[in-house]
């Protein structure tokens, strides 16, 4: 047997580095068998220890900065192969990404990237455009990344991976299943609520305590961004052409996702047989758990699994899934990427259960 303590690091970089996402990124690191830091990048704070950002991660950083573009340039450049993760924010990321892949080819070397912003979700620059109201920043690499979770696509044919994001991973969870065994029609509707921290670390009104303690409210209901881009991952998971009416909710808790997919069934069906198709759905997936009883948030906050639940009845169907938006919604289903794209086990670094108090 190879003794662990002897097999290769994997050089690991993280982009954007400032954020909730980079800053789970990096919890997830510290304690990963093969992917070892090599730097996080943030321009805004060069130099700066990563400590100060993240003081809940001292104990694993504590002599760790963060570095500037050009010293993590350098160090794709000048290392064979090395892991990418990008946190940096939609809109940057694509150009950061470009930037890093051209040099690496010009030296020669082969970086991993996985995307975890929206820059890569869609298969045209136009398709991108038309949701985010802005040109694509580098349109040529599109081709060079697939949008899919690793549920759902059990071979990779592009060299990168672009996350599908956090309510878009719980809606594909609950309703691909649906889609890809012809048990609804499709038109999906769907219900979210999100904790805070899906909004990023910068404070705005929606986000702010005060506000959200002890609220709830709805947002952006039919016209949130997710819903195009959940329609293109279902579309490549399972070439139906579906459409999500999404109604996403702020909820009054700091991590994870909880939702409902409702659509009327092609055929009746009780709660068994719909549960037993999910389970026979997943039954390769080790982070996806069919349960009996409805998923709590605090079942899975701060880890990479998902609890999905179902009813059914006469010709009606939902399926309820929770998450944790900044695990398995971002930094841990783009760990679980990486690991596959490296040939380690898919459950590397990921297996850590829910506190349950959080």
């Amino acid at each position: 047997m190879t003794n662990s303590s002897a097999t290769p690091r994997i050089p690991t970089i993280v982009l954007g580095g400032t954020g909730y996402v980079a800053g789970e990124l990096l919890r997830l690191l510290a304690g990963h068998p093969r992917f070892e830091l090599a730097a996080v990048m943030s321009d805004s704070q060069p130099g700066e220890p990563v400590a100060n950002a993240f003081p809940h991660l001292a104990a694993a950083y504590a002599d760790t900065r963060f570095k500037s573009q050009s010293e993590v340039q350098a160090l794709v450049t000048g290392t064979a192969e090395c892991a990418v993760f990008s946190a940096a924010p939609h809109g940057v990321s694509a150009a950061l990404i470009d930037s890093l892949l051209t040099a690496a080819s010009r030296a020669g070397t082969r970086p991993r990237v996985v995307d975890i912003s929206a820059d890569f979700r869609f298969r045209s620059a136009a398709q991108y455009e038309a949701v985010y109201k802005h040109a694509h920043e580098a349109p040529a690499r599109l081709a060079e990344f697939t949008c899919a979770l690793p549920e759902h696509l059990r071979k990779l044919d592009t060299p990168h991976v672009a996350h599908p994001g956090c309510f878009a991973t719980a809606m594909l969870l609950a309703s691909v299943p649906l889609l890809s065994l012809g048990l609804v029609p499709p038109v999906l509707f769907v219900s979210g609520v999100t904790g805070s921290t899906g909004a990023g670390r910068k404070p705005v009104e929606g986000t702010h305590h005060p506000l959200r303690h002890s609220d709830l409210y709805s947002y952006g209901a039919l016209t949130h961004r997710h819903a195009p881009e959940a329609a293109a991952c279902a579309r490549a998971a399972t070439g139906v052409e579906a459409e999500f009416a999404f109604v996403p909710h702020s909820g009054p808790f700091a991590r994870g996702i909880h939702v409902t997919v409702q659509a009327p069934l092609r055929a009746p069906a009780d709660t068994s047989t719909v549960l037993a198709a999910l389970r026979e759905f997943y039954g390769g997936s080790p982070f996806v758990r069919v349960k009996d009883a409805a998923p709590r948030v605090k079942e899975v906050a701060t880890t990479n699994y998902a609890h999905l639940c179902a009813a059914a009845s006469g010709r009606s169907v939902a399926v309820m899934c929770a998450i944790d938006n900044l695990n398995k919604g971002a930094a841990g289903g783009a760990v679980q990427w990486m690991n596959r794209m490296f040939g380690l086990p898919e459950t590397d670094g990921l297996t850590a259960c829910a506190p349950g108090w959080t």
